[in-house]
């Protein structure tokens, strides 16, 4: 009881005001003196930028959201800038984790712009979504002429090896590409307690976990027979200077599996650094 109000601390008719995590933050990158050099940074809140020393050419970026987890009323919010003749590869610390929300949902907002002749690729490590998560996430990628990107996103619902089995959950995922303002994919992927429910082929079948990959560059078709030749199991097309691969899984380590199998044919690189140590081969 609180003694100066009179109110019950558990009356679930006046629940506390529960603290909401923000976060933002901007990195841009310049081509100067022969190489792509840091041209800004910026980061407040929950969202912080870290830039790890890698041998090569190819900066990586590391996002991470310093909140542990994304729950109800949460914001965060990144930004990549990448100037013209660039190529930069960017990605997240480790899994970010949706936890159970109280009506209102979490955001996350990705917004790049990529220069003439740059190429961005955007690997964020998996999105974990626990029992009664509600999330709603945007990816927003600008191309200029001549740009590239290669975008690969994962999910698992549930962790198998402690046991769980997620019932209840909402994801809102829409992923956009733009060329000179003109949109060349869009992406989006809803999920609730019926499609959970739902065994069915037309939706999950079962899987755990799934992902996409999408490759926007020029000649980027020619991928659709390498990525095949490695896959047990996934659809890949290509078309127009795109490849779109999908995969889905039992579980969060065979989908890794193929997944860093895709990802070495379609950069021609290793995996960034951060990921060898979250169990990816």
């Amino acid at each position: 009881m609180d003694v100066r109000s009179g109110r019950n601390m558990l009356d679930t008719t006046h629940p506390p005001r529960m603290q909401r995590s923000r976060g933002t933050a901007m990195v841009a990158f310049h081509h100067a003196r022969g190489a792509t050099r840091l041209a800004d940074l910026a980061m407040a809140g929950s969202a912080k930028v870290m830039l790890p020393r890698v041998p090569g050419d190819v900066p990586e970026v590391v996002l991470l959201n310093t909140s542990g987890g994304l729950t109800g009323g949460d914001r965060l919010s990144f930004q990549l800038q990448i100037g013209a003749g660039c190529r930069v590869l960017a990605t997240t610390q480790t899994a970010e984790r949706g936890y159970a929300a109280l009506g209102v949902p979490a955001q996350v907002l990705v917004r790049a712009s990529i220069g003439a002749g740059a190429r961005l690729d955007w690997l964020p490590q998996e999105t974990l979504l626990y029992q009664d998560a509600h999330l709603e996430r945007r990816t927003e990628i600008d191309l200029a002429t001549g740009a590239e990107c290669l975008l690969a996103e994962s999910l698992v619902l549930g962790r198998q090896a402690m046991g769980e089995t997620l019932r209840s959950a909402t994801l809102q995922d829409r992923r956009m590409i733009r060329r000179d303002g003109r949109p060349v994919w869009a992406d989006s992927f809803y999920l609730d307690g019926g499609v959970l429910a739902d065994g069915s082929a037309a939706l999950l079948n079962g899987a755990r976990a799934l992902a996409v990959v999408c490759l926007v560059a020029q000649g980027a078709e020619d991928a659709v027979g390498p990525v095949r030749a490695v896959l047990g199991d996934g659809a890949v097309s290509g078309w127009d200077g795109r490849c779109i691969v999908r995969l889905c899984a039992p579980d969060g380590w065979p989908l890794r599996q193929q997944l860093a199998q895709v990802l070495r044919i379609l950069t021609g690189r290793q995996l960034p650094r951060v990921w060898q140590g979250g169990g990816f081969p």
